[in-house]
């Protein structure tokens, strides 16, 4: 379908009709063209958000290796790496949508006061408009599409922003979606810094933003002057507290921490150790040769750092402690080599910022207790992680932390579980998605109420008020 092929809806009139401009910018034409085809409501039907998810693991499906090849092209990503934490991850959301969009969509009848029976309510998931994804350059294929299933499963229209710092991948997505997903309704717009900004002065019905906090004001505050609801999925220092240092722990600290080269939102950003460190730095520096072997700067497996800026920011960071591990680099393909660092200054950069890169600060704290406090004193992260087969500790690790999610023992896997909720907690995020959990956040839950007037039963509590009205309306209210 061409974009702009859909039939003319009629203009608005009085009061709420919108100045005319003669020379509307691309953004706002596509957002116009959008807004008019979600008002004739394609996208509510069951059989169109099918047909769309359908379309859209097919696009996948059949150039697989055109976004395996751009994802090698801006991260350095390996087929293998790429498949399982990209695509894999959003073909299993567009699964799961699939098999439960039926019950996902169906109202649910709830319980009225017996001062108004007889009659019936419900509560009806429905779409919520046109919503904007505007996706993160980490995983520039996951970020944008995962939020794109749950818009499609909950029947809403959808402009999507890749990332310009994955500028392939964003050209892949730019060249594929429109030929599998209905050009109606979905729409790509590449750009920098001025698109995003074109794109968050228009009102949107939701905002489903993923990246940094410092962009997510200025995302917020765009959205509050249209009291524009939104997602933010951001970061912070997910902490790893380690009571149990055996190579098991250290191989899920060290895969979760250098999967993508450290550029991961919810990758363990700092370890906090009870007691002495040395045996599992010693540990982890054998779970990372394990992985990369002795030279990972030139390892298939290892990708490399995004940009020269992020490269250069995480070099400085190499001077605020001491490198206990690793700690060489490529400045020509803007690869770190896995790196653990100890004796490390709390006060600088590496602590106070998200590292999201291939750096791992180890901690040395006395007692489990004083993990607690640490992690307490510091913003609320997306994730917090502790290794530790005690389920007493367990317990109070749960009861104490403040993060998006708590996962004992395997760090990112709480990834791939369709069933929990993903998304922050304070600055590390506000909303949640994946699974129905995503459809839940991108759908309006609308009350309904339907009360017959062939018999008249308020007529009890109609003025004017006598003792007697009194008395029955403290007995039923």
């Amino acid at each position: 379908m061409g974009l702009f092929t859909s039939t003319p809806l009629p203009e608005p009139v009085g009061d709420s009709a919108p100045p005319v401009d003669e020379h509307p910018s691309r953004i706002a034409t596509v957002l116009s063209h959008l807004r008019r085809s979600a008002d004739t409501r394609i996208t509510h039907p069951r059989r169109f958000r099918r047909q769309q998810l359908k379309a859209l693991e097919k696009m996948l499906e059949e150039h697989l290796e055109d976004f395996v090849q751009a994802l090698a092209e801006d991260l350095g990503k390996s087929a293998t790496e790429a498949k399982f934490s990209e695509i894999d991850v959003v073909r299993a959301e567009i699964d799961f949508a699939q098999r439960h969009l039926v019950e996902w969509m169906d109202s649910t009848s709830v319980k009225v006061p017996l001062a108004l029976q007889p009659a019936m309510a419900k509560v009806e998931p429905r779409p919520l408009g046109v919503m904007l994804i505007i996706g993160a350059w980490n995983y520039p294929v996951q970020l944008v599409l995962a939020p794109l299933v749950a818009a499609i499963a909950a029947g809403n229209a959808a402009v999507i922003k890749p990332s310009e710092l994955a500028p392939a991948t964003s050209g892949a997505l730019a060249k594929f979606l429109p030929v599998y997903l209905d050009e109606r309704v979905y729409a790509v717009v590449e750009g920098g810094v001025d698109t995003s900004t074109e794109l968050l002065a228009a009102r949107w019905d939701h905002i489903f933003y993923t990246g940094g906090e410092r962009v997510a004001k200025i995302v917020a505050a765009a959205a509050a002057k249209h009291l524009t609801p939104t997602t933010l999925e951001l970061g912070g220092k997910s902490p790893a507290v380690v009571e149990n240092d055996s190579l098991a722990s250290a191989k899920r600290l060290a895969y979760a921490k250098f999967m993508n080269a450290g550029q991961t939102c919810v990758a363990p950003d700092y370890v906090l150790s009870v007691g002495d460190s040395s045996e599992l730095i010693r540990r982890l520096g054998q779970a990372i040769t394990s992985f990369y072997g002795k030279e990972p700067l030139t390892h298939p497996d290892f990708g490399r750092i995004v940009s020269r800026k992020h490269f250069e920011r995480l070099l400085s960071m190499f001077e605020q402690g001491e490198v206990v591990f690793g700690g060489e680099y490529d400045e020509d393909t803007l690869r770190i080599a896995p790196s653990i660092m100890r004796n490390v200054d709390l006060e600088g950069s590496l602590m106070t910022e998200e590292i999201f890169g291939p750096i791992l600060p180890v901690i040395e704290v006395e007692t489990f207790e004083e993990a607690l406090e640490f992690i307490a004193r510091r913003p609320s992260p997306l994730a917090a992680y502790l290794m530790s087969e005690s389920p007493r500790l367990q317990s109070i690790f749960s009861d104490r932390v403040r993060a998006g999610s708590i996962v004992h023992n395997a760090p990112l896997a709480q990834m791939i579980v369709p069933t929990l909720p993903f998304g922050g907690v304070g600055p590390s995020g506000m909303g949640a998605y994946h699974g129905k959990h995503g459809f839940d956040r991108l759908s309006q839950m609308r009350s309904e109420l339907n009360k017959t007037t062939v018999v008249d039963t308020l007529s009890a509590i109609y003025p004017p008020y006598s003792w007697a009205k009194r008395k029955i309306i403290d007995r039923l209210l």
